[in-house]
Protein backbone atom coordinates (compact mmCIF):
# COMPACT_ATOMS: atom_id res chain seq x y z
CA UNK A 1 0.00 0.00 0.00
CA UNK A 2 3.06 1.99 0.50
CA UNK A 3 4.72 1.44 -2.12
CA UNK A 4 1.29 2.01 -4.15
CA UNK A 5 1.07 5.31 -2.54
CA UNK A 6 4.86 6.45 -2.97
CA UNK A 7 4.43 5.83 -6.87
CA UNK A 8 0.88 7.43 -6.80
CA UNK A 9 2.78 10.54 -5.60
CA UNK A 10 5.74 10.11 -7.52
CA UNK A 11 2.98 9.96 -10.69
CA UNK A 12 1.57 13.71 -9.62
CA UNK A 13 4.72 15.28 -8.78
CA UNK A 14 6.01 14.71 -12.67
CA UNK A 15 2.49 15.92 -14.03
CA UNK A 16 2.66 18.68 -12.05
CA UNK A 17 6.20 19.42 -12.73
CA UNK A 18 5.20 20.39 -16.44
CA UNK A 19 2.32 21.91 -15.27
CA UNK A 20 3.72 24.62 -13.50
CA UNK A 21 6.35 25.23 -15.74
CA UNK A 22 3.58 25.91 -18.30
CA UNK A 23 2.02 28.25 -15.93
CA UNK A 24 5.24 30.28 -15.49
CA UNK A 25 5.78 30.13 -19.09
CA UNK A 26 2.01 31.50 -19.81
CA UNK A 27 2.52 34.52 -16.64
CA UNK A 28 6.07 35.44 -18.43
CA UNK A 29 6.03 39.29 -18.60
CA UNK A 30 5.10 40.96 -21.64
CA UNK A 31 7.17 43.66 -23.15
CA UNK A 32 5.65 45.63 -26.32
CA UNK A 33 8.67 48.08 -28.22
CA UNK A 34 6.93 50.52 -30.64
CA UNK A 35 9.51 52.32 -33.07
CA UNK A 36 8.89 54.70 -35.60
CA UNK A 37 11.83 53.12 -37.77
CA UNK A 38 12.29 49.97 -40.27
CA UNK A 39 13.17 46.96 -38.33
CA UNK A 40 16.42 47.07 -39.88
CA UNK A 41 17.08 50.48 -38.44
CA UNK A 42 15.74 49.39 -35.11
CA UNK A 43 17.48 45.82 -34.87
CA UNK A 44 21.58 47.15 -33.10
CA UNK A 45 19.40 49.44 -30.51
CA UNK A 46 16.91 46.23 -29.95
CA UNK A 47 20.09 44.62 -29.52
CA UNK A 48 22.12 46.50 -27.07
CA UNK A 49 18.46 46.24 -24.97
CA UNK A 50 18.04 42.98 -25.22
CA UNK A 51 21.78 42.65 -24.08
CA UNK A 52 20.96 44.99 -21.22
CA UNK A 53 17.85 42.48 -20.38
CA UNK A 54 19.72 39.69 -20.14
CA UNK A 55 22.38 41.00 -18.12
CA UNK A 56 19.55 41.76 -15.56
CA UNK A 57 18.25 38.15 -16.09
CA UNK A 58 15.77 38.73 -18.34
CA UNK A 59 16.07 36.26 -21.71
CA UNK A 60 13.65 37.03 -24.59
CA UNK A 61 11.45 33.84 -25.58
CA UNK A 62 12.45 32.14 -21.62
CA UNK A 63 11.38 34.26 -19.28
CA UNK A 64 10.28 37.06 -21.22
CA UNK A 65 8.05 37.99 -24.39
CA UNK A 66 9.10 40.79 -26.43
CA UNK A 67 6.92 41.90 -29.06
CA UNK A 68 7.83 44.42 -31.78
CA UNK A 69 5.60 46.98 -33.92
CA UNK A 70 7.78 49.51 -37.03
CA UNK A 71 6.02 52.17 -38.60
CA UNK A 72 8.63 51.93 -41.39
CA UNK A 73 8.96 56.25 -41.46
CA UNK A 74 6.01 56.70 -41.36
CA UNK A 75 4.49 58.33 -38.31
CA UNK A 76 1.10 58.28 -39.17
CA UNK A 77 1.07 54.32 -38.30
CA UNK A 78 2.44 55.06 -34.85
CA UNK A 79 -1.19 55.56 -33.22
CA UNK A 80 -2.76 52.08 -34.98
CA UNK A 81 0.80 50.02 -34.21
CA UNK A 82 0.49 51.37 -30.25
CA UNK A 83 -3.18 50.30 -29.85
CA UNK A 84 -1.90 46.96 -31.78
CA UNK A 85 0.52 46.84 -28.35
CA UNK A 86 -2.28 47.99 -26.09
CA UNK A 87 -4.82 45.41 -26.77
CA UNK A 88 -2.07 42.82 -25.94
CA UNK A 89 -1.88 43.71 -22.71
CA UNK A 90 1.66 44.13 -22.13
CA UNK A 91 3.53 44.99 -18.54
CA UNK A 92 5.60 47.44 -20.10
CA UNK A 93 5.84 49.54 -23.55
CA UNK A 94 9.28 50.52 -24.49
CA UNK A 95 9.62 53.37 -27.27
CA UNK A 96 12.49 54.84 -29.27
CA UNK A 97 11.90 58.90 -29.59
CA UNK A 98 9.44 61.31 -29.46
CA UNK A 99 6.61 60.08 -32.06
CA UNK A 100 6.46 56.74 -30.85
CA UNK A 101 6.58 58.10 -27.31
CA UNK A 102 3.49 60.04 -27.72
CA UNK A 103 1.95 57.65 -29.70
CA UNK A 104 2.09 54.67 -26.81
CA UNK A 105 1.07 57.83 -24.23
CA UNK A 106 -2.52 58.43 -26.06
CA UNK A 107 -2.97 55.00 -26.50
CA UNK A 108 -2.44 54.40 -22.60
CA UNK A 109 -2.42 56.48 -19.37
CA UNK A 110 -1.73 52.57 -17.29
CA UNK A 111 0.62 50.95 -18.94
CA UNK A 112 4.13 51.58 -17.92
CA UNK A 113 6.11 53.55 -20.91
CA UNK A 114 9.54 53.39 -20.93
CA UNK A 115 11.34 55.93 -23.07
CA UNK A 116 14.93 55.04 -24.10
CA UNK A 117 16.15 58.45 -26.57
CA UNK A 118 13.27 60.40 -26.65
CA UNK A 119 14.52 64.32 -27.18
CA UNK A 120 13.58 66.93 -24.47
CA UNK A 121 10.20 65.21 -22.88
CA UNK A 122 9.40 68.14 -20.43
CA UNK A 123 9.27 70.63 -23.49
CA UNK A 124 6.97 67.95 -25.46
CA UNK A 125 4.58 67.45 -22.83
CA UNK A 126 5.54 63.70 -22.29
CA UNK A 127 6.78 64.11 -18.62
CA UNK A 128 6.58 66.58 -15.96
CA UNK A 129 10.30 67.01 -14.79
CA UNK A 130 13.43 64.87 -15.30
CA UNK A 131 13.13 64.41 -11.65
CA UNK A 132 9.78 63.51 -11.34
CA UNK A 133 8.15 62.09 -14.51
CA UNK A 134 4.81 61.74 -12.76
CA UNK A 135 1.92 59.74 -14.34
CA UNK A 136 2.96 56.48 -16.42
CA UNK A 137 6.24 57.49 -18.92
CA UNK A 138 9.76 57.24 -17.63
CA UNK A 139 13.35 56.61 -19.30
CA UNK A 140 15.90 58.53 -20.72
CA UNK A 141 16.34 61.56 -22.93
CA UNK A 142 18.93 61.95 -25.65
CA UNK A 143 18.57 66.17 -24.90
CA UNK A 144 18.94 66.62 -28.71
CA UNK A 145 17.59 70.14 -29.14
CA UNK A 146 20.66 71.09 -26.49
CA UNK A 147 22.90 69.16 -28.82
CA UNK A 148 21.93 71.03 -33.02
CA UNK A 149 24.15 74.09 -31.62
CA UNK A 150 26.97 71.66 -31.07
CA UNK A 151 26.37 70.31 -34.64
CA UNK A 152 26.17 73.55 -36.06
CA UNK A 153 29.32 74.60 -34.18
CA UNK A 154 31.27 71.17 -35.46
CA UNK A 155 30.06 71.89 -39.46
CA UNK A 156 31.60 75.32 -39.09
CA UNK A 157 35.11 73.96 -37.47
CA UNK A 158 35.47 71.66 -40.11
CA UNK A 159 34.19 73.59 -42.91
CA UNK A 160 35.35 77.23 -41.42
CA UNK A 161 34.42 78.77 -44.89
CA UNK A 162 30.28 78.56 -45.01
CA UNK A 163 27.88 80.95 -44.35
CA UNK A 164 24.43 79.25 -45.56
CA UNK A 165 23.05 76.58 -44.01
CA UNK A 166 20.00 74.21 -45.40
CA UNK A 167 18.11 72.63 -42.77
CA UNK A 168 15.84 70.16 -43.09
CA UNK A 169 13.13 69.87 -40.52
CA UNK A 170 9.93 68.34 -40.45
CA UNK A 171 7.22 70.46 -38.56
CA UNK A 172 4.76 67.70 -37.11
CA UNK A 173 7.55 66.41 -35.73
CA UNK A 174 7.86 67.83 -31.98
CA UNK A 175 11.27 67.70 -31.58
CA UNK A 176 12.12 68.41 -35.21
CA UNK A 177 10.10 72.06 -34.59
CA UNK A 178 11.30 72.63 -31.45
CA UNK A 179 14.86 72.10 -32.50
CA UNK A 180 14.47 74.35 -35.32
CA UNK A 181 13.40 76.86 -33.44
CA UNK A 182 16.03 76.54 -30.77
CA UNK A 183 19.23 77.11 -33.40
CA UNK A 184 17.97 80.14 -34.47
CA UNK A 185 20.21 81.83 -31.40
CA UNK A 186 23.36 79.72 -32.25
CA UNK A 187 23.03 80.57 -35.92
CA UNK A 188 22.77 83.60 -35.61
CA UNK A 189 26.35 83.60 -33.32
CA UNK A 190 28.14 81.60 -35.54
CA UNK A 191 27.26 83.78 -38.62
CA UNK A 192 25.22 81.43 -40.22
CA UNK A 193 22.41 82.30 -42.50
CA UNK A 194 19.84 79.46 -42.18
CA UNK A 195 16.89 78.43 -45.35
CA UNK A 196 14.20 76.77 -43.73
CA UNK A 197 13.30 73.56 -45.58
CA UNK A 198 10.17 71.77 -44.13
CA UNK A 199 9.63 68.15 -45.16
CA UNK A 200 6.77 66.30 -43.43
CA UNK A 201 6.86 63.47 -46.53
CA UNK A 202 9.26 61.72 -47.98
CA UNK A 203 7.80 63.00 -51.33
CA UNK A 204 8.62 66.06 -51.00
CA UNK A 205 12.55 65.58 -50.87
CA UNK A 206 13.38 66.32 -54.38
CA UNK A 207 11.64 69.14 -54.74
CA UNK A 208 13.69 70.53 -51.13
CA UNK A 209 16.58 69.92 -52.68
CA UNK A 210 16.52 71.61 -55.22
CA UNK A 211 15.22 74.45 -53.54
CA UNK A 212 18.71 74.20 -51.50
CA UNK A 213 20.44 74.14 -54.89
CA UNK A 214 18.84 77.35 -56.48
CA UNK A 215 19.42 79.15 -53.03
CA UNK A 216 23.43 78.52 -53.00
CA UNK A 217 23.43 77.25 -49.80
CA UNK A 218 27.41 75.89 -48.45
CA UNK A 219 26.31 73.25 -45.89
CA UNK A 220 23.32 71.25 -44.85
CA UNK A 221 22.08 69.87 -41.21
CA UNK A 222 18.79 67.48 -41.06
CA UNK A 223 17.03 67.81 -37.66
CA UNK A 224 16.29 64.41 -35.95
CA UNK A 225 12.72 62.96 -37.12
CA UNK A 226 12.35 59.43 -38.64
CA UNK A 227 11.74 60.21 -41.46
CA UNK A 228 15.45 61.92 -42.17
CA UNK A 229 16.57 58.70 -40.69
CA UNK A 230 14.78 56.11 -43.29
CA UNK A 231 15.98 58.28 -45.98
CA UNK A 232 19.16 58.78 -44.98
CA UNK A 233 21.38 57.21 -47.75
CA UNK A 234 19.07 59.73 -50.13
CA UNK A 235 19.68 62.50 -48.24
CA UNK A 236 23.51 62.07 -47.66
CA UNK A 237 23.68 61.04 -51.30
CA UNK A 238 22.11 64.66 -52.60
CA UNK A 239 24.46 66.33 -50.07
CA UNK A 240 27.95 64.46 -51.32
CA UNK A 241 26.78 65.12 -54.73
CA UNK A 242 26.35 68.67 -54.25
CA UNK A 243 29.65 68.87 -52.34
CA UNK A 244 27.55 70.14 -49.27
CA UNK A 245 29.39 69.26 -46.08
CA UNK A 246 26.60 67.89 -44.03
CA UNK A 247 25.98 66.93 -40.26
CA UNK A 248 23.47 64.67 -38.42
CA UNK A 249 22.53 63.48 -35.22
CA UNK A 250 23.04 60.15 -36.17
CA UNK A 251 26.02 57.58 -37.76
CA UNK A 252 23.82 56.23 -39.54
CA UNK A 253 23.83 59.14 -41.62
CA UNK A 254 28.28 59.55 -41.90
CA UNK A 255 28.34 55.64 -43.17
CA UNK A 256 25.47 56.52 -45.93
CA UNK A 257 28.61 59.16 -47.04
CA UNK A 258 26.98 62.12 -45.19
CA UNK A 259 30.25 63.94 -43.48
CA UNK A 260 29.63 63.97 -40.03
CA UNK A 261 27.10 63.32 -36.82
CA UNK A 262 27.72 64.30 -33.33
CA UNK A 263 25.09 63.22 -30.74
CA UNK A 264 24.64 60.40 -27.87
CA UNK A 265 25.50 56.84 -28.11
CA UNK A 266 21.75 55.68 -28.83
CA UNK A 267 22.67 51.56 -28.36
CA UNK A 268 23.80 52.35 -24.83
CA UNK A 269 20.67 54.77 -23.89
CA UNK A 270 18.55 51.30 -25.34
CA UNK A 271 21.02 49.40 -23.07
CA UNK A 272 20.15 51.38 -19.96
CA UNK A 273 16.04 51.67 -20.52
CA UNK A 274 16.36 47.82 -19.73
CA UNK A 275 17.34 48.73 -16.36
CA UNK A 276 14.09 50.45 -15.74
CA UNK A 277 12.11 47.63 -17.39
CA UNK A 278 13.75 45.57 -14.77
CA UNK A 279 12.55 48.04 -11.81
CA UNK A 280 9.10 48.52 -13.12
CA UNK A 281 8.66 44.47 -13.37
CA UNK A 282 9.89 44.11 -9.92
CA UNK A 283 7.71 46.50 -8.47
CA UNK A 284 8.78 50.18 -9.17
CA UNK A 285 6.37 52.98 -10.02
CA UNK A 286 7.52 54.96 -13.41
CA UNK A 287 6.60 58.25 -11.99
CA UNK A 288 8.78 57.88 -9.20
CA UNK A 289 11.96 56.93 -11.27
CA UNK A 290 13.70 59.85 -12.41
CA UNK A 291 14.18 60.33 -16.27
CA UNK A 292 18.13 60.30 -16.45
CA UNK A 293 20.24 61.96 -19.73
CA UNK A 294 23.15 60.50 -21.72
CA UNK A 295 26.63 59.78 -20.28
CA UNK A 296 28.37 58.55 -23.74
CA UNK A 297 28.40 61.00 -26.61
CA UNK A 298 29.71 60.06 -30.38
CA UNK A 299 31.60 62.01 -32.77
CA UNK A 300 32.08 60.52 -35.81
CA UNK A 301 33.54 61.48 -38.93
CA UNK A 302 33.40 60.75 -42.81
CA UNK A 303 37.02 60.86 -43.92
CA UNK A 304 36.00 59.39 -47.75
CA UNK A 305 33.61 62.19 -48.10
CA UNK A 306 35.50 65.10 -46.85
CA UNK A 307 38.49 64.34 -49.51
CA UNK A 308 35.13 64.36 -52.03
CA UNK A 309 34.35 68.02 -50.62
CA UNK A 310 38.08 69.09 -50.51
CA UNK A 311 38.12 69.45 -47.26
CA UNK A 312 40.75 69.06 -45.14
CA UNK A 313 40.20 68.05 -41.78
CA UNK A 314 42.42 68.94 -38.73
CA UNK A 315 44.42 66.39 -36.71
CA UNK A 316 43.09 67.64 -33.95
CA UNK A 317 39.31 67.17 -34.88
CA UNK A 318 40.03 63.75 -35.66
CA UNK A 319 41.62 63.36 -32.37
CA UNK A 320 38.56 63.69 -30.90
CA UNK A 321 36.32 61.93 -33.34
CA UNK A 322 35.04 58.04 -31.81
CA UNK A 323 35.00 56.85 -35.04
CA UNK A 324 36.66 57.55 -38.29
CA UNK A 325 35.19 56.08 -41.59
CA UNK A 326 37.58 55.64 -44.09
Amino acid sequence: MRRRTLIGGLGTAVIALPARAFAQKLEMPVIGLLSPFTRTETEPWHQAFRQGLRDLGWTEGANARLEYRYADGRSERLPALAAELVALKPDILVVSVTPDAHAALEATKTIPIVMASPGDPVATGLIASLARPGGNVTGLTQISTDLAAKRLQLLKEIAPGISRVAVLWNPPDRISALTWREIQGPAQQLGLTLQSLEVSDADRLDAVFVEAIAAHNHALIALPTPLFVVNAKRIADFALVNRLPSVFHLPEFVQAGGLLSYGPDRADLFRRAAAYVDKILKGAKPGDLPVEQPTKFQLVVNIKTARALGLAIPSTFLARADEVIE
